[in-house]
């Protein structure tokens, strides 16, 4: 079945819609827009710390090994952990803290202290798993379990406690181990510079600008090696604005290091390396590491660009409170590494890595990605996950961010934003130019953000660079996701009132969004209303922007509404991603691709010539005279 509704019609749902959210009616996910049920959704706040009680017994032995790791430069290793306990039950469960030492010595002044009992515990450990997930164990209470480990600047133990998650009773901790430089530099993250022909690379390291000078050594074939230094920066607990991100979830994230690599040659492969050379005259080194620069702006060249959002981590070790919470990330990120020589560029529009507050969960997340963002550009929007808090200045006043209030995202990430706590930015990639706004913050007529906006659409030259993308991590535009059917005018609340005049006006080929998690693509449309009745082919004069809910790449998937607007073309509850190529300035081709298998579940084509984006169209036309 499908229907369309008149403006009418919408503004009549939208009053009643805002008034029910105001006399609190509605909930307030749905009056907020929000994608999923909050923080209470990341495993990690499922346990209550705060009411550890400990039952240390000598009959439980937990040793883990090797208890030295890296020793042949990686910065993942796995480690075995072999657990007896001859008193097992199936509520048992095993936790990985980092670092190791993790008693009530580590608990923050602010923390939970009361005169009767202080908590043995205050910190979160960086994932768990049952231990009835082992067979082995429920049986004989002998196992070894093997669990993966990223190199975080400390060491590591492995506890085993029985209880519930609200009630953990601690048994025993195993012996430390820890990476052989636990400093050492890791995770580059590449992002497009402000100009055409800058790279930039961030990375972090246990290093402190005290201890050591951050830099990059890069070269290419017939050029000489050069260094570039990089700037440091971090962020402490007091820049959190709230729990977990204050307290439980707290974790030093170490130190953030950007170098800008300028005067790049156009689609040339560079070698580079992370140094940091020590006061004692040594020098610390990453593994070397390429990447090819970007094309000059509107560079008649093969480009393909990758775009998705809401991905989310995995754990690769079989800790299923994990996959089960963002199932389909670890598919996502292995179909872009196996397809990556056919990649040149990679945005991720928002919901990052959902660590709500558990700061552990973004070097998780950039070890996750980093054979890909090592290599390509991997550039980042804000979500609510990152962003939203209370009483902070974001647009929503939900909790979604877990007191991180948009602070480590910003900070290791870059972005060629004017001001990173407005995350808003222009991103020119040969014969595209990406306009990506920030839903975080107010996009309405007459905020900075709308100018941004509008200057963004206004100021590319569509002779040279005929792609005109618009990326939101909220949806702005259409989708007929069950909570926005609710709400009774398929997007966001205010959503697309102010931007839709804008997109036609600068006649915007693609808007994509995330925050919902499934995939949609509508026909290209004006004001509710389907202006070209094509599927898979549209050519000619520019008639109306193709709207696009990718945010299927990783956490747990959005129902539809039942009712299917004339204007949704296609939908897939599943996870996946969309691939843009563009082959010359007149043909864009639109993949959608399945996490799973990397096939293509859906796709179109646009040839449009120079004139026929010059053409009028409704809404569109430039001023004319009847003056000769």
């Amino acid at each position: 079945m499908s229907f369309g509704f008149d403006s009418q019609q919408i503004n009549m749902r939208r009053v009643l819609f805002l008034l029910l959210c105001f006399i609190g009616l509605l909930s307030s996910n749905l009056c907020c827009g929000h994608a999923s049920n909050g923080r209470g959704d990341q495993p990690l706040a499922q346990i209550n710390i705060y009411k550890a009680s400990l039952a240390l017994d000598t009959s439980v032995h937990i040793h883990a090994s090797p208890q030295v790791l890296g020793l042949k430069g990686e910065d993942t290793e796995w480690v075995d952990v072999a657990i007896s306990n001859p008193k097992h039950s199936s509520n048992d469960w095993i936790a990985v803290f980092s670092p190791a030492k993790f008693d009530s010595t580590t608990c923050w002044p602010w923390q939970p202290q009361t005169k009767e009992k202080s908590p043995y515990l205050c910190s979160s450990p960086i994932k768990y798993t049952y231990m009835r997930n082992y067979p082995e164990y429920t049986k004989s209470g002998n196992v070894i379990v093997k669990l993966q480990i990223i190199n975080q600047r400390a060491d590591v133990s492995f506890a085993l406690f029985s209880g519930s998650l609200d009630q953990p009773v601690l048994l025993g901790v195993s012996n430390p181990v820890a990476f052989v430089n636990p400093k050492a530099p890791v995770y580059p993250r590449l992002a497009l510079g402000k100009s055409w022909d800058e790279m930039t690379v961030t990375w972090t390291s246990g290093y402190n600008i005290n201890e050591a000078v951050p830099f990059i050594e890069w070269s290419s074939k017939g050029l000489p090696a050069r260094r570039s230094p990089a700037g440091t920066i971090t962020f402490n607990r007091n820049s959190m604005c709230g729990e977990p991100a204050r307290g439980v979830g707290w974790r030093d994230p170490g130190f953030f290091h950007t170098s800008f690599l300028k005067e790049l040659w156009p689609n040339r492969e560079y070698t580079y390396r992370l140094g940091h050379d020590l006061f004692n005259g040594s020098t610390v080194w990453s593994k070397n590491y390429t990447f090819v620069s970007s094309p000059f702006p509107g560079q008649d060249s093969l480009q393909r660009v990758i775009i998705f959002g809401d991905m989310g981590k995995g754990e690769r070790d079989g800790s299923n409170e994990y996959n089960d919470y963002q199932p389909g990330s670890l598919n996502t990120t292995d179909q872009l590494i196996k397809d990556l020589k056919n990649i040149d560029i990679v945005f991720h529009i928002g919901d990052i890595t959902y660590s709500n507050g558990y700061l552990s969960q973004w070097d998780q997340f950039t070890a996750q990605v980093e054979p890909v963002a090592s290599k390509v550009p991997y550039m980042i929007a804000s979500g609510n996950h990152e962003r939203d808090w209370p009483d902070t200045g974001s647009f929503y006043a939900g909790q979604d961010s877990g007191g991180e209030c948009g602070v480590p995202a910003e900070t290791m990430f870059y972005f060629p934003a004017e001001n990173r706590a407005k995350f808003w930015y222009a991103a020119d990639y040969g014969m595209f130019r990406f306009c990506v706004a920030d839903s975080e913050h107010d996009w309405r007529e007459g905020t900075e953000q709308y100018k941004f906006i509008e200057h963004c659409l206004a100021t590319v030259d569509r002779k040279t660079q005929p792609w005109l993308i618009f990326i939101a991590h909220r949806v702005l535009g259409y989708s007929s996701n069950d909570w926005y059917g609710k709400e009774g005018t398929f997007e966001e609340p205010m959503g697309r009132e102010s931007l839709q005049k804008l997109w036609q006006k600068y006649k915007v080929d693609i808007a994509f969004y995330g925050h919902v998690h499934n995939y949609e693509r509508t026909c290209p449309i004006y004001q509710s209303q389907c202006v070209n009745n094509d599927k898979d082919h549209y050519s000619g004069t520019f008639q109306g922007t193709i709207h696009v809910v990718v945010g299927g790449a990783g956490s747990h998937l959005s129902p539809f509404s039942s009712l299917t607007p004339k204007w949704s073309l296609v939908q897939d509850y599943d996870y996946g991603f969309v691939k843009l190529t563009a082959s010359d300035h007149s043909n864009l081709l639109f993949e959608y691709k399945k996490s799973s298998n990397g096939q293509v579940h859906d796709s179109f084509k646009i040839s449009r010539d120079y004139k026929d984006v010059l053409a009028c169209t409704h809404d569109s036309c430039e001023p004319t005279t009847s003056a000769s």
